[in-house]
């Protein structure tokens, strides 16, 4: 018996048919011409010959025209999307502060007195239950830190989502919300490759330090993160943009960091004061010399810290140099 011989299941046969009839959906049925939707007008027709296969298309696109990007935002009537970064994912209503009415009028006395009792009640409608109260605090206290850490709101939704986790798997009892959200925006400015030291995390907080690192090993525990250690060159963008230093010099530091992880010296050692130092040398080996103490108000870390590291990183790259 020949081994080319092919055999079909049922399933084959069935998924040979499907196939065919998608095909011949695809084509004309005058000279299987391949087809073309002309949503101007709403058509299907054939390339080939030109047959319309289908008329008066639904058109599932705006009303309306508009010829410029001002115009068009003028014109839309969707709302905003919706968001972890607020407790109620931003589908509840919210009445400004403005008093103020659609055309811009100032309110009377009277108004005003009756704009603020709808907003007492709005906000007391919003925040029904305990639960909603606690996100609300939570969410807030991220955004306010988020904010004074410069950090983009992909990390504030990812930090909103790592506190919603840990409301709804019951971690929040004996930690208080403002840990556990400062610990929830470390976790997360981590895991985006944007990570800010737990001294700068801490300089924003409500909290202290160590509360912060016990809260941050407790959440990460629990909730299972994958989270990678710290890689030093993902503090030399900030650190050089801060200090105003040049590619070049941006280049050089990633350059001595990475001479020092192929010896094995970052093993053991602090990200921050391993890049604050690669920032310092790098600057000074392509003359933009900044001082230390400069780096070290940058990099919230001390001189003491800079000058060991910094000793490390050049004796590490003359070795490599010299080999």
């Amino acid at each position: 018996m020949s081994e080319n011989v092919r055999t079909y299941t049922a399933e084959h046969v069935d998924d040979e048919e499907e196939t065919e009839s998608s095909d011949e959906e695809l084509r004309c049925p005058e000279c299987s011409g391949q087809l073309a939707t002309d949503t101007e007008h709403g058509e299907t027709v054939c390339v080939d010959c030109g047959l319309v296969v289908e008329e008066d298309e639904i058109d599932r696109g705006p009303e309306w025209r508009a010829f410029d990007s001002k115009e068009k935002d003028n014109k839309s009537r969707v709302g905003a999307p919706t968001t972890n970064m607020m407790h109620d994912k931003g589908l509840s209503t919210n009445i400004g502060w403005q008093d103020k009415d659609a055309y811009g009028k100032s309110l009377s006395s009277r108004q005003r007195e009756k704009m603020q009792r709808l907003r007492t009640w709005n906000e007391r409608f919003r925040t029904r239950d305990s639960k909603e109260r606690n996100l609300k605090q939570a969410l807030g206290e991220v955004d306010r830190m988020a904010s004074a850490l410069g950090l983009p709101d992909n990390v504030r939704e990812t930090a909103s989502v790592i506190y919603r986790r840990a409301l709804d798997e019951d971690l929040l009892p004996g930690r208080s919300i403002e840990g556990v959200s400062t610990a929830s925006l470390y976790a997360a400015a981590r895991q985006a490759g944007t990570p800010r030291s737990l001294d700068e995390i801490a300089a924003v907080s409500r909290v202290e330090k160590d509360e912060i690192a016990r809260t941050y090993r407790y959440v990460v525990r629990e909730l299972k993160l994958e989270i990678q250690p710290a890689d030093p060159e993902s503090y030399v963008p900030r650190f050089a943009s801060d200090l105003g230093l040049s590619d070049e010099a941006e280049r050089r530091a990633r350059s001595l960091l990475d001479t020092a992880k192929s010896q094995g010296i970052h093993s053991g050692k602090s990200p921050v004061g391993l890049a604050a130092a690669a920032v310092y040398a790098a600057s000074l080996l392509v003359n933009e010399k900044v001082t230390q103490s400069e780096v070290s108000d940058v990099a919230n870390i001390s001189e003491v810290t800079i000058r060991n590291r910094y000793h490390e990183l050049l004796e590490a790259e003359d070795g490599v140099a010299l080999s």
